[in-house]
């Protein structure tokens, strides 16, 4: 025997999961005329901070790089914004320091360092970069131009 509600215990029950369904977009959709928060200048576009030090004389500073668009002060911010453009890619982070156990040549490239924060393809950046070693050179000359050339002149 089939457990059918008759015609208007049926209508009953439908009516009654109406009235609760219609009840519940009216809580999840936001009141009219409510606007999303102002977009601010510095929230728009890759920006980064780079801080480069004991790198020498027209070398060292603290440099301001704005992507998507271009701007900043950046001796090269086109050159910049190419190179990390260049090395960013789906699933790797373009600032990942040299993954531990790596085999390094034992090659001093001076003391020089520089850190890189800001946000970068929508995601924080707080990279520490040295030269201690061929694999820090590595990935030091990787980043030039946002990061100085070094071993010759500035």
């Amino acid at each position: 025997m089939d457990s059918v509600l008759p015609g208007a215990g049926r209508r009953l029950l439908l009516g009654s999961l109406c009235a609760v369904a219609s009840l519940v977009p009216l809580t999840a959709v936001p009141a009219a005329g409510a606007a999303p928060p102002p977009v601010r200048p510095e929230d728009q576009g890759d920006h980064l901070t780079v801080v480069v030090r004991h790198a020498g004389a027209g070398r060292d500073g603290t440099y301001e790089v704005r992507c998507h668009p271009g701007g900043g002060r950046h001796p090269d911010v086109a050159g910049a914004c190419r190179v990390l453009d260049t090395h960013t890619r789906w699933g790797r982070d373009p600032f990942a320091p040299v993954p531990s156990g790596a085999t390094c040549t034992m090659l001093y490239g001076g003391p020089a360092t520089a850190h890189v924060t800001g946000t970068w393809a929508g995601r924080p950046v707080d990279a520490s970069y040295g030269r201690g070693d061929g694999c820090e050179i590595g990935r030091w000359d990787r980043m030039v131009p946002l990061l100085p050339r070094m071993g010759g002149p500035a």
